[in-house]
């Protein structure tokens, strides 16, 4: 996730100090909507991303940015969730809750803090995590990269540097090198195209926040001694989508050549552009946000899904909610059914396989969050009875965790985290997902 500060900015057992027992798993009343049985095969999960969940990033270009005094970060991340050493704890709940799959990451920084200079240390750990995600059933959907990168590759230039591509596949054929035969699935990047949703988000860029951005990374360059640095969610898109494209190319062919035999797709951030009124924005703008990206799609294995809410374009500017309409404790509208459409788009745009891999909301109302799981299960239902073989529904996230610029106030998790003890307590839509995923109902 997940970075959603607008339309962007996601049987009894003992896990984590938190008792799950059969009776947490009733859920709310049952449902007046007919359910409709997954496809065999289908995966239920959650997703998580290794910088916003796991703790002491200390080499990344995030980990940077957080902490200058110049910073457009509410918090560092510091600690995280501490994932990088509870990680078990995380699959236990996952098992309990009678998953089929994790997506998660692993961290460049952890395995290439210099250039060139691979960490025996940190590969053998996510050796550890994969072979303890598989020991319970869970298949590890895996991203290679999720938005933060070492900061000696920030430092270079980060993704606008000619070479960046190269870089990118030479870490992901090593990676691969030592976790291939134990992954499930795989992609490059996480919302690929994040940069250029990023482009519209800045249409609506106040200019203190545009002055507050760019402060921030003049301070890290002058920091490092580095006038080139360039971070990802503060780049400039049109110089760096070149590369990105590249680099996933090369990354997918890196990936590919193994060990292990396991599809390699592309997730994209999918907005679900609504026109307003004539002369709409919104065709131009999803052919944007989009790029060349759905080629790069249709090059590869299957394309992830990524959705949480609408986009209203009138002919000059993005429109905000209806009056009344209920918003999100990320900022935005809460509207399930944006998650039918994608699926939609993504049915009109390739052949390949269409999973979920990310979707849902910040809230610190638990009946909002069973609400918006019934609802999109329900989108994807309906996608189902129209022919599409949607292949998976992964709920963002597992844990309240990092939000990137909004820090920890943003809570999208199935499970609460203390931020002191790190104690997971699982939420009563944990159990609502549990309960929906053992009956293999959307």
């Amino acid at each position: 996730m997940t970075h959603r500060s607008h339309p962007l900015s996601r049987r009894a057992a003992l896990v984590g100090g938190a008792a799950l027992t059969a009776g947490a798993l009733l859920g709310p009343p049952a449902l007046a909507r007919p359910l409709r049985k997954v496809p065999k095969g289908f995966l239920w999960g959650t997703a998580i991303s290794a910088h916003q969940s796991e703790g002491n990033d200390t080499h990344s270009d995030c980990w940077l940015l957080e902490n200058l005094p110049e910073t457009v970060f509410k918090e560092p991340s510091g600690d995280a969730c501490d994932s990088f050493n509870r990680y078990e704890q995380d699959f236990d709940i996952a098992k309990a809750m009678g998953l089929n799959c994790y997506r998660f990451g692993v961290e460049w920084a952890r395995i290439e803090p210099e250039a060139g200079k691979f960490s025996l240390a940190a590969l053998d750990h996510y050796v550890r995590v994969l072979e303890a995600c598989r020991a319970r059933g869970l298949l590890p959907v895996l991203t290679y990269n999720h938005f933060t990168v070492p900061l000696w590759f920030a430092e270079r230039g980060g993704w606008e540097a000619p070479d960046s591509a190269d870089l990118f596949a030479r870490f992901c054929e090593r990676a691969t090198r030592a976790l291939g035969s134990l992954i499930g699935m795989a992609s490059p990047f996480n919302e690929a195209n994040i940069h250029l949703l990023g482009k519209l988000l800045r249409m609506g860029a106040t200019p203190e926040h545009v002055a507050k951005r760019k402060a921030m990374i003049a301070a890290a360059a002058a920091k490092t001694n580095a006038p080139k640095f360039s971070s990802l969610l503060f780049a400039d898109p049109d110089r760096v989508d070149a590369h990105l494209l590249d680099a996933h190319a090369k990354a997918y062919q890196a990936i590919k050549a193994g060990p292990g035999d396991f599809p390699v797709g592309v997730t994209l951030s999918t907005q679900d552009f609504q026109p307003v009124g004539d002369n709409s924005l919104a065709p131009m703008i999803e052919k944007m946000v989009y790029g060349r990206w759905w080629d790069a799609v249709n090059a590869s294995d299957f394309v992830g899904i990524q959705t949480y809410t609408r986009v209203r374009l009138d002919a000059k500017t993005m429109v905000p909610p209806p009056p009344g309409t209920e918003m999100t404790a990320a900022g935005y509208e809460y509207y399930p059914p944006a998650l039918g459409n994608t699926i939609r788009l993504a049915a009109k745009r390739t052949a390949k396989p269409i999973y979920v891999t990310e979707s849902g909301i910040a809230t610190d109302d638990d009946t909002r969050r069973v609400a918006w799981i019934d609802e999109t299960l329900a989108e994807i239902g309906q996608c189902l009875a129209e022919g599409i073989d949607v292949k998976s529904y992964m709920y963002w996230s597992l844990l309240d965790n990092f939000e990137w610029t909004s820090g920890y106030g943003q809570h999208f998790g199935l499970v609460a985290v203390d931020r002191t003890s790190f104690k997971r307590s699982p939420k009563p839509s944990a159990w609502y997902l549990a309960k929906r995923a053992k009956a293999g109902m959307v």
